[in-house]
């Protein structure tokens, strides 16, 4: 459980320990019948809607310090829960609870020519360590995630969201008190001390994997110190290219979503591409729609000449800014090929977008940009674990090895092969 006090320092001899007990807590969740990870689940997401009154008193505290603190807007809205927030949060535990079971499948069923029969057979990864500021929501998908697919998993949450990860890993110890797995199936650890990362990042012979969420640094900083392997996701740059053959108002409102809805998080829109043939009329349009919503424009030279005289000149630095904020960089540019090329410049492998009616533009955006998620008329903002179907998402990969892009349950787990014979000898 997590202690009282968040100054509290942890040695490198209490994380190996913690460390030790997720391991063994591992390898009784991975042997557990699915039916009883599955009444964990239900339990945690019974757990999150009952202690409810208490996990958002103690966000409030969290919201007051992050407050008092300076914090950014941006990490504010991260930090933030409400009802309707809370709601999401056990509504989808309950959704990865009503997945199918993914260990033990079997999958790629062969048989050799010597009569071999060959599968590979899903089975968890083992330990996981996420480390994430100020993202409550995280303790809970987090937790959710990893014993869906067998897993224990070590959380270590930030400074801001103390009081919120002690309340909401409350709830889920609740849970798995409620169907008899161990508390160390999911452990927080019990200091915000940045130091504790580096330990707990180099403890290769207990932690199979580390996921960071947060800003760049906290990222980077992971990254240069585990000896573990890391899932990184360094910030998301995601952009809307308006093709020849937009529909103006589909795009319109796309834009408006992608970058509006939500600015502080990692798939809002932060570069709109405009086709040259349409931007006459496509980039006084947007300016002025995203201009009502307060949205601060920099644009190339072609959009300040044409966005009116809100527009600021883009610097260099625009086209590589995850601005997380009501900012957004607009360009010009001459054709389909031109705007994949400023994406696989500027791009960070996060999210793209096309708007367009034109089938055979829209096949080719999204066979050629190589971004983990490409979406034809839609939102940026779907490359989301729970709208893409995960339940919950344990991070966004832009990192090719071992998953890419949402990462849910099955990406939590591999696969060893099963081999079954009738005598055979080589």
């Amino acid at each position: 459980m997590l202690r009282e006090r968040q100054s509290h320092l942890v040695t490198e001899a209490d994380l190996r320990s913690l460390a030790s007990a997720a391991r063994a807590a591992s390898r009784v969740v991975a042997k557990a019948p699915a039916q009883q990870r599955h009444a964990a689940l239900v339990a945690i997401a019974a757990a999150v809607r009952a202690q409810a009154p208490a996990i958002l008193a103690a966000n409030q505290r969290d919201l007051d310090g992050a407050a008092a603190r300076g914090l950014a807007p941006a990490m504010i809205d991260r930090l933030r829960l409400d009802e309707q927030r809370l709601a999401a949060i056990a509504a989808a535990v309950d959704e990865i609870a009503a997945q199918p079971e993914l260990i033990g499948r079997l999958e790629r069923e062969e048989t050799r020519p010597n009569g071999l029969r060959i599968a590979r057979m899903r089975i968890p990864l083992g330990v996981i360590a996420i480390v994430y500021e100020a993202r409550p929501n995280v303790t809970v998908d987090a937790a959710a995630l990893c014993l869906k697919a067998g897993n224990a998993c070590i959380l270590r949450g930030g400074s801001e969201a103390f009081h919120s990860n002690q309340a909401l890993g409350g709830a889920v110890a609740a849970g798995l008190e409620a169907a008899g797995l161990p508390a160390a199936a999911v452990t927080v650890v019990p200091s915000t001390d940045r130091e504790a990362i580096r330990t707990l990042v180099g403890l290769d012979d207990l932690i199979d994997l580390c996921i960071p969420r947060g800003g760049e640094g906290l990222i980077r900083f992971v990254a240069e110190h585990a000896r573990v392997p890391v899932i990184k996701h360094y910030k998301g740059v995601c952009h809307l290219y308006v093709h020849a053959a937009a529909d103006l108002e589909m795009a319109l409102a796309i834009a408006d979503n992608g970058k509006t809805s939500r600015p502080g998080v990692c798939n809002a829109l932060e570069t709109i591409l405009v086709d040259r043939a349409i931007a006459d009329v496509a980039v006084p349009r947007l300016c002025a729609r995203l201009g009502g919503k307060g949205v601060e424009i920099r644009g190339d030279a072609d959009v300040v000449r044409l966005g009116g005289a809100g527009v600021r000149a883009a610097t260099a630095a625009d086209w590589d800014a995850e601005y997380l904020d009501l900012i957004v960089a607009m360009a010009v540019v001459d054709d389909l090929d031109a705007a994949i090329a400023h994406i696989e410049r500027h791009g960070s492998d996060h999210t793209e977008a096309i708007v367009t009616t034109d089938a055979a533009a829209a096949a080719r955006f999204l066979a050629e940009v190589g971004s983990s998620t490409v979406v034809h008329n839609a939102s940026t903002r779907f490359a989301d674990g729970g709208e893409l179907g995960l339940g919950a998402e344990i991070g966004i990969s832009t990192t090719r090895l071992h998953a890419y892009g949402p990462m849910g349950a099955e990406g939590l787990t591999t696969s060893k092969f099963v081999v079954r014979g009738t005598g055979q000898i080589r």
